[in-house]
């Protein structure tokens, strides 16, 4: 008996016949490999010597030794395939396209200008087609700019700048305006000077005025010099000159206080050396000593003015000029000195000096403005002219 099964990859022979039957068998397996798509199971019974192949390669033997039992296949038709259509697509109209997308954005800025800037970004990142993204930016890029100057990149004493500062209110001084040089602890000179103005001293006596060659007035309230056009006041004088003397001392004092109080518009320029700039209306200060080396101009209106505010000493070297124009005023520039002021031979100021130690004008040096100091003033064959 021969019995298989499936897809006829494997079968066996349980009783043995003739050979001729076995090719059969042989052959009807290999025709059954040949069919696709179907399972069959079959079995068969030698009795004879006659095989007869039936329909869908399965073999029926009859005839002598044969059974005539026919074993109807069983078949199994291949799985079912199952096809999903795609889902219907709805058409838009041409032209038309539909997007979905969500987005929030907050911007915030605010403008001052001063200089800071700060910017803060927080993005989201995005992980899927729609995203979400929030921005919050703080911007504040102001600035208080009260532009006071403009100079070079670098302006050494050989150069020649120009600074630009806003201009300021006049310091007052009161009745010391009233002098040309005016000294707490004395005046002296080495003749011949040429002042025009008045000079005065106090608390120091006149005593205290010496090379001026003074001869009192009859009255004992002044004196007069060849030396001065104008009178000389001492503070042991007739009255009302001690009180007169004694309020222009305090109007100094305050004048100075005020010009030392002024807010600085320029600072540190040149790094305390000017020689070379040109210099515009406004209020100036320095933390260390001042050098003019050479020759400076204050240029700006009748009616600018300039406040020097130095620290230390004020230098100004030999031969040096401080020249005025666009019509400036030297009655209008004030130098305000904590330390003292040394003027070179054969120099030139503009303005009214008011320091707070003492004042020396060398060999022929020579101011357009007024000598204001706490202590003294010296003179050499000077000139001072009284605005």
């Amino acid at each position: 008996m021969v019995h298989w099964q499936g897809d006829v990859k494997s079968f066996h022979i349980l009783a043995r016949g003739p050979v001729p039957i076995a090719r059969k068998v042989a052959a009807m397996i290999s025709t059954a490999r040949t069919t696709k798509g179907t399972k069959r199971t079959g079995s068969f019974t030698r009795t004879g010597a006659t095989a007869v192949l039936l329909s869908g390669a399965i073999a029926w033997f009859t005839g002598a030794g044969c059974s005539t039992t026919k074993h109807a296949p069983t078949q199994t038709p291949n799985a079912t395939a199952t096809t999903a259509a795609n889902p219907t697509a709805t058409s838009l109209p041409a032209g038309t396209a539909t997007t979905t997308r969500s987005a929030t954005s907050s911007h915030t800025s605010t403008q001052t200008r001063t200089g800071t800037q700060t910017q803060t970004a927080t993005p989201m990142p995005s992980a899927t087609a729609s995203a979400t993204r929030t921005a919050s930016r703080t911007a504040t890029a102001s600035r208080t700019s009260t532009r006071t100057f403009t100079t070079s990149s670098t302006c050494a004493a050989t150069q020649s700048c120009t600074v630009v500062a806003t201009p300021v209110g006049l310091v007052n001084l009161g009745t010391a305006g009233n002098f040309a040089v005016l000294a707490m602890s004395g005046i002296s000179t080495v003749p011949a000077s040429a002042i025009t103005g008045d000079i005065g001293v106090s608390p120091a006596a006149a005593t205290y005025i010496t090379g001026f060659s003074l001869t009192m007035d009859s009255s004992n309230q002044y004196s007069t010099s060849t030396q001065v056009v104008g009178n000389v006041y001492a503070s042991d004088y007739s009255p009302p000159t001690p009180a007169n003397m004694t309020t222009a001392i305090l109007d100094m004092q305050t004048a100075y206080t005020d010009a030392a109080g002024r807010a600085a518009g320029v600072t540190e320029l040149g790094a305390g050396n000017i020689g070379g700039l040109t210099l515009v209306p406004g209020v100036y200060s320095w933390s260390s000593g001042l050098l003019i080396p050479t020759n400076v101009t204050l240029a700006g209106s009748a009616t600018d003015v300039w406040i020097f505010q130095i620290a230390q000493n004020l230098t100004v070297s030999n031969g040096t000029i401080v020249q005025l124009s666009g019509g400036a005023q030297a009655q209008n520039i004030f130098w305000q000195v904590a330390g003292l002021v040394d003027a070179g031979t054969t120099s030139h100021l503009e303005g009214n000096i008011l320091t707070y130690t003492s004042i020396a004008l060398q060999t022929g040096a020579s101011i357009n403005g007024r000598l204001l100091a706490q202590t003294a003033v010296t003179l050499d064959s000077s000139t001072v002219v009284q605005p």
